[in-house]
Parts: structure tokens; sequence; C-alpha cells
């Protein structure tokens, strides 16, 4: 479906060719001084250039001959030659009519469908999710719907830190605490136990003591990495309780995300990435591209036109092992093998981005990875407390997200027994919605790459720039809806009428506005295009409501016309949430 700029071009082309004009300049733009007019075309500047003439003299020839069009009630040209364009109420309420009628609400899905890999999560396993793992799983979320809802086929991975040494930092703590473990018997020939010897609690408690350990005790740490060399080597009762590791980090990892409305279609981790590192390595050998330097073997990115120098690219340290790096580049060959992708998305920390630029320039250089498939890094920046600095617990630790999540729920669960018109049995999965949307609005209506600040009070708020203000006016058009089909037995068809008001005007502009909208969020990567264009939405739905007497209207056909439009725009507003992973109670 056309959007309203390209059919105002169209309009305004024949427009352009009467007056002797090159149709190419009828050029339309949604109008930044909307209390002038709603569109407008700035053409006539660039095409007095090229004709010679004054700018007004051409907006006012090409104004003349479009005056008569039915989709303008007003065209007029302004100094110094733009051309300000208000719609028809008449011809609006017609092309929101044909949006309602579309399955995807004015949204063109991509021309081409791509696969794409989104990479984001990164978790550890053996450690609990916290308050910095909360930007990649929320920004990653929202990135796979968009590029799904564009109709491409997406392919997300978690990329899980599930090898080196935190696992042999874990075998070595806990051999010290159970030596009895059938694990750490040499002359051991059974089978390994199915139960796990830990708990997740118990397991998030070694990890950090074994690490602590490793740093004061340098005979520890030395096992450590002995028991790391092992596990990788493939000893059986060390592969046994990395398995372990696995499936107990797994359920709890599993756990958590689903709290957040966050799902994977992989659960790889570097561990799977593994098997390919010494043909990877060999492979940028044989190509000439691997050299030594200081002992390591090293990959040279720098390319001529960089405005910044770019170190090499480590892939293998002195002492022979693997780096980051080298496990970024195998899961590339893994991916390459298994998808073939058209495109990556990786979701990272944006202080991370040298590390990828060099990751995404060797893969390219040693044809990992075609030179003509996009390689994205979507950075973004740190959640802050109010003071600015890392947000923190009270005591001054770094906070576990579901921590953070229950805080969120208490604080959303109080204002709505305040507000008391939620049902009692409602309440606890109204407040999970409500505190999921205050958390993931709060931190989608920032740039990715911004930092931001995370205030608990304002976020939760029911006013203002936030989640849950936008869900309470969803309600809102529930709850008349609900008593429209209380009256009547059962909603009208759609129909949108002529707007008869400014307000009722702004809000079928604003619907028409989505397919832009989401075309250019998943174009961008901004899922916060996403968040303004809910907010205004939601502003101009709270406007027409507070100027109009929707079910007290004793017009039935107009009442009729209005309990479309409010409808249309409960779906869309839904549809939004639903984009960026949250949704809307029935009651709030």
């Amino acid at each position: 479906m056309k959007k309203i700029p390209e059919l105002i071009a169209e309009e305004l082309k024949p427009a352009f060719a009467a007056a002797g004009f090159d149709e190419k300049y009828a050029m339309v733009t949604r109008s930044n001084r909307p209390d002038l007019c709603e569109y407008q075309c700035n053409g006539a500047m660039a095409c007095a250039k090229a004709y010679h003439k004054k700018p007004i003299d051409i907006a006012q020839a090409v104004v003349e001959n479009a005056k008569n069009s039915g989709m303008f009630s007003d065209i007029n040209a302004v100094m110094p030659g733009f051309i300000n364009i208000t719609l028809s109420p008449m011809w609006l309420s017609g092309y929101v009519q044909q949006l309602g009628a579309d399955a995807k609400f004015g949204l063109t899905p991509a021309k081409y469908p791509e696969t794409i890999i989104v990479d984001f999560g990164g978790a550890n396993v053996a450690k609990p999710l916290h308050v910095g793992h909360l930007r990649s799983a929320v920004i990653g979320e929202s990135v796979q719907r968009l590029a799904r809802y564009m109709g491409n086929k997406v392919i997300s991975d978690i990329h899980m830190g599930d090898w080196g040494l935190q696992m042999g930092l874990i075998i070595t703590e806990l051999q010290d605490r159970r030596p009895d473990l059938v694990y750490f018997d040499p002359a051991y020939e059974g089978e390994f136990p199915e139960e796990a010897p830990f708990t997740i609690s118990e397991l998030e408690e070694i990890y950090p003591a074994a690490s602590k350990k490793a740093k004061e005790d340098e005979a520890f740490a030395e096992r450590a990495h002995q028991a790391t060399l092992m596990l990788q080597q493939g000893y059986a009762p060390y592969r046994a309780l990395w398995r372990h590791i696995m499936n107990v980090s797994l359920a709890d990892l599993r756990k958590n995300y689903d709290n957040l409305n966050v799902h994977f279609d992989l659960w790889k981790g570097e561990s799977d990435a593994d098997p390919y590192i010494p043909a990877l390595i060999q492979d940028f050998i044989d190509k000439g591209l691997a050299y030594e330097s200081n002992g390591a073997l090293v990959v040279d990115i720098a390319q001529e036109g960089d405005a910044r120098e770019y170190p090499p690219c480590i892939i293998r340290k002195s002492d022979g092992a693997a780096l980051y790096a080298t496990s970024d580049l195998a899961t590339l060959v893994q991916r390459e093998k298994d998808y073939r992708p058209d495109r990556y998305i990786y979701v990272v920390d944006k202080r991370q981005e040298l590390h990828f630029i060099q990751v995404f320039r060797a893969a390219k250089k040693a044809g990992i990875v075609p030179e003509e498939t996009r390689m994205e890094f979507l950075g973004f920046g740190t959640m802050n407390g109010k003071d600015g600095g890392p947000f923190k617990t009270r005591d001054g630790g770094v906070m576990r997200l579901e921590y953070l999540i229950r805080e969120l729920n208490e604080a959303v669960c109080e204002k709505i027994r305040e507000k008391d018109k939620v049902p009692e049995e409602e309440i606890e999965e109204t407040s999970r919605k409500v505190a999921l949307a205050a958390v993931k609005y709060g931190d989608l209506s920032n740039q990715a790459t911004k930092d931001y600040v995370f205030d608990v009070d304002r976020f939760t708020s029911f006013e203002g720039n936030t989640g849950p203000h936008i869900q309470y006016m969803i309600v809102r058009i529930k709850s008349i809806l609900n008593k429209y089909i209380e009256e009547k037995g059962s909603a009208p068809g759609l129909v949108i009428r002529p707007a008869e008001s400014d307000s009722e005007k702004k809000l079928q502009l604003a619907l028409t506005r989505f397919g832009e909208t989401i075309e250019a969020a998943f174009a961008e990567t901004a899922p916060h295009r996403v968040c303004q264009y809910m907010a205004e939405t939601a502003d101009a739905f709270n406007n027409f409501y507070l100027e109009t007497k929707i079910l007290s209207e004793p017009d039935e056909e107009k009442k009729a016309g209005y309990i479309s439009l409010i409808r249309l725009t409960g779906m869309i507003l839904d549809t939004c949430m639903d984009l960026l992973g949250m949704e809307s109670p029935e009651h709030m």
C-alpha cells in the first residue's frame, strides 16, 4: 500500500509537468510545521536552480494546476517557494479505510526478504543475568520482531559464554569442595550421574568464589587452567560436569528470558564453535593472512582510507590459546555453513565496537563471509542510575535482573491497588505486563547508542511518555469498545468517516504513519522510532477522546464511525506493543 507522501507526489507530478517543469521535483514530505499544513513540497526550490526562475513563481504555477484536486482541502504557495498541503477529510477517511482493511496497516513488506542472523544475549552460563544484560535482550528482541514483521527470515542466537577458563574455575572449585564426587576419581569407570551435584544457587556462588581464589592463589589458577584444557580436549568426567553446568544454567536462563518475553531460535555457545577453530586458524595461515607478532598470531585489518588506526586482530595467543575473536570468527564459519545469511546484526555494548570491526573485517578478508553480506554492529549505551553512574543495588552491587523485574512488579502492583480498578484475580498478571512495558519502553524509547538513566518512578508512571501510559490508552479503548458491544450486541464493521474535528483528523493522520514508521525503524535498526510513534498516536487518541462524546453521541452512524476509528487505533497500538515485546492488559 502506497504511503501518503507518495500519493501526493503522484498527484503533483502532472501539475509540475503542466507548468513546464520536470515532474521529478514533485517531492513531498510530512510538514515540520503542523500548525501551518500537514504535508509540504519543497521541489520548487531545487527546480528554480535548474530553470533559473523564482521558486515562488514555480510553486504558484504548480498550485494553480493542482488546486482542484479532490485530494486536498487546501494547497497554497508561500515564500520563498514552499507548497503547503492540507488533505481533504473525505480523501483521508478513504485512505484510512483502506489502511484498516490491510493486514499490516499499510506497511510494505520487504521486496526481497532476507535471511538475517540476530546475535544478542551473550549471557555467561553459571552466572545470573544482571542489569547489564537488559539492553541486549530488550533491543535484540525488538529488532528480531521488526525484521520478521517486514517478512524476513530471522535466526536469533543467544551466543552464550559456555567455554573457557570459567568452566575450569568451576570444576576446580567443585573439586576442592567435593573431592568425593566420582568426577574426580581417576579410577571411576561407571556411568556418570544424571542428576547435577549442585543447584543453580550453589553454582552461582561457586563461580565468583573460584574467580576470587584464582586471583589470590597462583597454584589454584594453574589447576583451573589445566582443568580447562582437559575439558576442551574431551576428558570424559569434566565433559560430564560441563553438561551438568549447562543444563542447570540453561534452565535458569530460559526462565529469566521468558520473564522478559525474550526468545531465541538458537541456544548455541562458544563451545559449538570450538571444533571449527583449528581449521579456521590454519586457513588464515594457508592464505598468508596471519603472521606472528610477539609470539601471537595476528591478522591485519586496517584498510586504505581509515580515519583512525586499527590494531591487528589476534586470533591465537602466544601460549596457543584462542580468544574471543577466534571464537566469534569460528561462529561465523559455522553460521555460513548452516544458514548462509544475507545479513548479520550484532546487538552488543558499544564498547565492543573495535572488537567487532576486527572480527567483521577479518571474516571478509579471509572469505569466511561473502563481501556482499551486510554485517551490522548495533552498539548500545549503558543503563545508568540517577547518580549518572552504572545502575547498582542500594548497597552498591550489580543488581540481578530478576530482582529488578521483581522491584518493578511490586512498584506497579502498589499503583494498581491504589487505583482499585483491576479485579483481584487479574492484579498479578496485570502487574507483570505493566512492569514489563515500563522497563522495555523505558529502555527502547531511548536511541540505542545513547546512555540513559533508569528511573523506576518515572518508568512506572501511568502518565507522560511511558509504557504504562500507552497501555492505559489501549485499556481505555478496550473499555469503550466493551461498553459499545454491551449496548449494541456487537462491534460495527470498519467504517471510517470524514473527520469533523481537528483532533479526529490528527488521529487519522497518526494512523497513516504506522507503515512508514515500522519500515524506517527496521531499516535503521531503531526501535526508539516505534516508541516515538506510539507516544504520538496515544496522545492523538487521548486528545480525540477528551474532546469527543463517543458513547453518548446521539447520531448512531457517527458513533459507529468513532468506534471504528478508535478500534483501529487500538489494533495499531497493540501491534506496536507486540513489535517491542510488550502486551496490554484488559484493565488498569
